[in-house]
């Protein structure tokens, strides 16, 4: 990205621009949630904590949950919450995976709506579906569910719901086509993205879908932070 990035009018191009920004080399003590907060205001996570700790859990192996080492499939966040999801999701890096894997993975949702015709853009906003949270924070006591079309808008901007995983199709053929196509796509058109110790990830949740590549170090530790729009 050549120069590192740390000004916020050049990460508002970025997430314009490309969806995404990727803020590396920060100086030692930059203070991420500060920075971050500047884009909006902060959406509480679903412990009520502005801070989501991402590290391996003990006892959640076995379930789909964004606290293991296990690969996640590609989403966008706050699918299943009843009001609008989240506009940015923030990671930055206190700790990387030693060893392969645990890249934050990303492709551009507008360019997956841009494989369908107008027409099913059109039913993908008048049907609603029912998306539910994942499994993992149903066994912590956390159960979401709400009703919307995958396709919304709010100040001129498209809104895209995503999950491969926690959405139910419920014999629906364009949401299952879309499923098809999307998991496609997404295994060819994403990129991965490594956060380095101390750097920052900032995308554009309404646009972007992303996902996460399995790992084995639980030592791993990133920090997110969801901000409103």
């Amino acid at each position: 990205m050549g120069e590192p990035v740390s000004d916020l009018d050049e990460v508002r191009r970025l997430l314009d621009a490309d969806g995404y920004a990727y803020l590396s080399e920060l100086p030692t003590g930059f203070d991420h949630f500060a920075f971050v907060s500047r884009l909006g205001a902060v959406i509480p996570q679903y412990d009520g904590r502005p801070v989501w700790d991402l590290v391996a859990e003990p006892g959640m192996d076995d379930v789909y949950h964004s606290r293991n080492t296990r690969a996640l499939v590609p989403h966008t966040e706050g699918y299943e919450l009843a009001g609008r999801p989240p506009r940015y999701v923030a990671l930055w890096c206190v700790r990387p995976a030693e060893g392969p894997g645990g890249e934050t993975t990303l492709a551009d949702g507008y360019a997956l709506l841009e494989r369908f015709g107008e027409a099913d853009r059109r039913r993908m906003r008048d049907t609603l579906h029912t998306w539910r949270s994942s499994e993992g924070l149903a066994r912590r006591g956390v159960v979401i569910e709400a009703r919307h079309p995958v396709l919304s808008e709010h100040g001129g901007r498209v809104i895209l719901r995503y999950s491969q995983n926690n959405v139910d199709p419920a014999g629906d053929e364009l949401l299952g086509r879309l499923l098809d196509v999307g998991e496609r796509f997404f295994a060819r058109e994403h990129r991965a993205i490594s956060i380095a110790r101390n750097a920052l990830l900032v995308w554009d949740n309404w646009r972007m879908i992303h996902s996460r590549n399995a790992f084995k170090d639980r030592g791993r530790h990133l920090k997110r932070v969801l901000v409103g729009a």
